[in-house]
């Protein structure tokens, strides 16, 4: 814990006085006393001696935590702390809040009745803060003598009405000051252009050590150079905050990343805008005033380009392009990943980034193919790390160790709990020797005669998007019917996958299984399992056909099983169901067995993350027999 009484306030407080002198010009300054404090560079008072603090504390009827008690030996009050406080108390000013704004009742609102200690304080701070603010810009700064550390220091809350946002926290009273100082930077450095250029001693050393920063950033020390960054920004540094952007934004770090400085320059768009513009995409609801906001000083150009790319990225129809030899490792990434194999398309990218070159100096990393819908969902907060941790852009440094694959080599990955505990049942079918593209005729042709004019390869996507695009194509729908909507993809070395998350109520009375249409000149295998579904029995199903014929299967329904052809022991179904209780069991030692007799595998990444063509096969159902009922609705 920092020891506060050994912080000399004096040369500090003398910087700032100096620098905030420094950075007025003439007649700026708000009145006579702003003016003397200008002319004398410094915003202080005299300092209090031990017996005026003394005669403080015993008014108040507290003795003061040790970092304004030092403070006060240095200045007895302050002027200007930040923009927005004009006066901070000294000894004669200091005094109790006691609801005096009556902000205890309008916090207390809003709490929930389980509410914890922080929010608690966030009400109660109003009674028994004492109030350090004096003339101030409708903000309050009140140390809470009930948050107190080891050292007797007690916690600072400013909150001001023009800010819709809870009380801020420091923890003591030279960290506040610390930041209003950080504060006078970020508010003076913020000129139109018509001022003067606020330079000093420390805006140098701030600017030159975001340069060693952006540097450190491209041999892979973006820890390091991230918090240089953001310190800097805390200064309001340019460049800073738009360099900190890109590493935030590659840790998945999306809310309030705006790439300030960078976004507005025609060399940077073509990298930031994308990223910018999808994550507004995700939240706008279609009122796109924001985006603008986020573009001030940009020309019409780049505003058009802006709204363009989210068209683009709205219709899922973006797509992220380089040049050179890290551009061509895209393309080859992309195709990998639209078919399901998101580790090599990471490992694509990943050894090709060394040779990625920056469209200017100020670019730390690739970030347009993070709105790319292929490409985007490769990103995760590990990938981000180490993407950030290679060394790129020309710098040379240690190679990181490369993140850990995805995907299982395994199905069994299947039987495990999704996220929303939604998946309790799925299918899916594996060709052999089949290449992705070819899975889909395979599956739409009924009647073995080659005619699959109906094919429809959608445009990758999540299978739950897939369900809201309207059937445009569908004009009959019948209760009868079952056609599964599928995604596609490669399951492994010599293997490609249809993959239904969602799919119909399990009839085994009915069910036509589609292994042995598609397994015309090679072998398929149909899997569909709802052990887990707990609104019906559970069932498990299993066929395997080769050269259009099928050679095996068995069909689990709540205890009972039924089988055909020669099945091989290791997916005997006798020995993976027993007891009831089991069934959970069974159908990850059943995944594993499937694993081990094909040697295929799904990608669960792409699959519950990424964006995969669909289709939609023919029915899983045969046609209705004599005195079968059914319904049938045809559309004009």
């Amino acid at each position: 814990m920092t020891d506060t009484t050994a912080f000399d306030w004096r040369p500090f407080l003398l910087k700032w006085s100096g620098e905030w002198a420094d950075s007025l010009p003439d007649g700026e300054t708000q009145g006579e006393d702003d003016e003397a404090a200008r002319r004398a560079r410094w915003l202080g008072f005299p300092p209090a001696s031990e017996e005026r603090i003394a005669a403080m504390e015993k008014r108040l009827g507290r003795r003061m935590p040790p970092s304004y008690r030092e403070f006060l030996k240095v200045s007895d009050g302050w002027r200007n702390a930040g923009e927005f406080v004009w006066l901070l108390a000294g000894t004669e000013d200091a005094r109790w809040h006691n609801d005096e704004s009556q902000l205890a009742d309008v916090f207390e609102e809003y709490l929930d009745e389980d509410a914890g200690p922080e929010e608690r304080r966030e009400v109660d701070i109003w009674r028994r803060g004492l109030q350090l603010d004096v003339e101030s810009d409708a903000t309050y700064v009140l140390m809470d003598p009930e948050d107190v550390d080891d050292n007797g220091e007690w916690a600072v809350y400013t909150w001001a009405s023009w800010r819709a946002a809870p009380p801020n926290r420091y923890a003591n009273f030279l960290e506040f000051m610390r930041d209003m100082y950080r504060q006078f930077h970020s508010l003076r450095s913020d000129k139109n252009d018509e001022e003067p250029t606020f330079v000093n001693d420390t805006t140098r050393e701030l600017d030159a050590l975001v340069e060693e920063a952006r540097v450190e950033a491209l041999r892979g020390g973006w820890e390091r150079a991230g918090k240089v960054l953001d310190e800097a920004k805390e200064y309001g540094r340019p460049r800073a905050g738009g360099l900190g952007d890109q590493i935030r934004r590659l840790l998945g770090q999306t809310h309030a990343v705006y790439f300030d400085g960078l976004v507005t320059d025609p060399r940077y768009a073509p990298e930031l805008l994308p990223p910018l513009v999808a994550e507004h995409a995700a939240h706008s609801y279609r009122d796109d005033s924001t985006l603008t906001f986020h573009l001030r000083g940009a020309d019409k150009d780049l505003v058009s380009l802006a709204y363009a790319t989210l068209e683009l990225v709205r219709n899922g129809a973006y797509r992220y392009t380089a040049t050179g030899p890290f551009g061509e490792a895209v393309e080859r990434a992309r195709e990998l990943a639209r078919w399901g194999e998101s580790d090599r398309a990471w490992r694509t990218l990943m050894n090709a980034l060394p040779l990625w070159e920056p469209l200017g100096p100020d670019q730390l990393a690739p970030l347009g193919w993070v709105a790319d819908p292929i490409l985007g969902p490769l990103l995760t907060q590990e990938r981000g790390r180490e993407l950030l941790s290679t060394p790129r852009g020309g710098q040379a440094g240690e190679a990181p160790t490369p993140t850990a694959a995805l995907d299982p080599d395994s199905l069994a990955w299947l039987a495990e709990p999704d996220p929303g505990n939604n998946r309790t049942s799925y299918r899916f079918v594996l060709m052999e020797d089949v290449e992705p593209e070819d899975v889909p005729a395979r599956l739409t042709d009924a009647d073995g005669d080659g005619n699959t004019d109906g094919v429809v390869l959608n445009e990758p996507m999540t299978l739950w998007d897939a369900r809201r695009q309207p059937l445009q194509r569908q004009r009959e729908f019948s209760s009868y019917g079952d056609r599964a909507l599928m995604a596609v993809g490669r399951a492994g070395t010599g293997w490609s996958f249809a993959f239904d998350d969602d799919p119909a109520p399990f009839d085994g009375q009915r069910l036509v299984s589609p292994a042995a249409a598609a397994s015309a000149g090679t072998r398929a295998v149909v899997v569909w399992s709802g052990l887990r579904a707990w609104y019906r029995d559970p069932y498990f199903h299993l066929s395997v056909a080769r050269d259009g014929a099928e050679q095996y299967a068995f069909t689990y329904v709540d205890g009972e099983i039924k089988r055909s052809g020669e099945i091989p022991q290791a997916l005997d179904p006798s020995r993976f169901f027993g007891d009831r209780e089991d069934d959970t069991e069974a159908e990850r030692r059943l995944l594993e067995a499937v694993t081990a007799e094909f040697g295929a595998a799904l990608p669960r990444h792409a699959i519950v993350s990424g964006r995969l063509h669909t289709f939609t096969t023919r029915s899983w159902t045969r046609p209705p027999q004599d005195g079968e009922t059914y319904a049938v609705i045809r559309m004009s």
